[in-house]
């Protein structure tokens, strides 16, 4: 995966990119700053029990594409923001969250919360992109450092670096447990 010159093109195969492991989550690092100014892409699986938190980016805009298995989704701005249980969460329209399947596209504009949780046994795969680059590189280099170094996890310097990359979390980040919130 290299790019030749600011006029050609990059192809990555299927597979190719650097991927990042832990037991909480997996990202294949697909399209990165160093070859877009446009957005940072990425192949993410999420693995069963993984709810990454309602939570907003005053600056990125991002956009998910469920490629295998189904997740729950939410990208609007509820009545009420409650601290916990953003699948409770209803939206002035009556929007709730969503079951997302293999082809659904979830856009979210800045300032705008949004979640999503595998409420189920088998891994989830979707596409992902944010924009503008490389903050989401940074900010998942970082935080698997942090995943990594566990257990148990440091809470706080996940709450740091949320914070340093524009990430206000409203409901908890829950890397394993239950199947779906209760």
């Amino acid at each position: 995966m290299t790019l030749i010159s600011a006029q050609d093109g990059l192809v990555v195969p299927p597979g190719g990119g650097r991927t990042l492991v832990t037991p909480a989550q997996q990202v294949t690092f697909k399209v990165t700053g160093e070859h877009s100014r446009a957005a940072s892409s990425f192949e993410v699986v999420v693995p069963p029990g993984f709810d990454v938190g309602a939570h907003l980016h005053t600056r990125s805009e991002e956009l998910f594409y469920v490629l295998e298995g189904e997740v729950d989704v939410l990208a609007f701005e509820p009545l009420v923001r409650t601290p916990d249980h953003w699948r409770e969460w209803r939206s002035a329209t009556g929007q709730q969250y969503a079951r997302a399947t293999p082809g659904t596209v979830i856009l979210v504009p800045p300032g705008c919360p949004h979640a999503f949780a595998n409420p189920t046994s088998e891994p989830v795969r979707m596409f992902f992109q944010a924009s503008p680059p490389p903050d989401h590189e940074r900010y998942f280099e970082e935080l698997f450092e942090i995943l990594e170094a566990g257990p148990p996890v440091d809470q706080e310097a996940i709450a740091a670096l949320r914070v340093r990359y524009d990430i206000e979390q409203i409901t908890p980040l829950r890397t394993a447990g239950p199947a779906a919130d209760s």
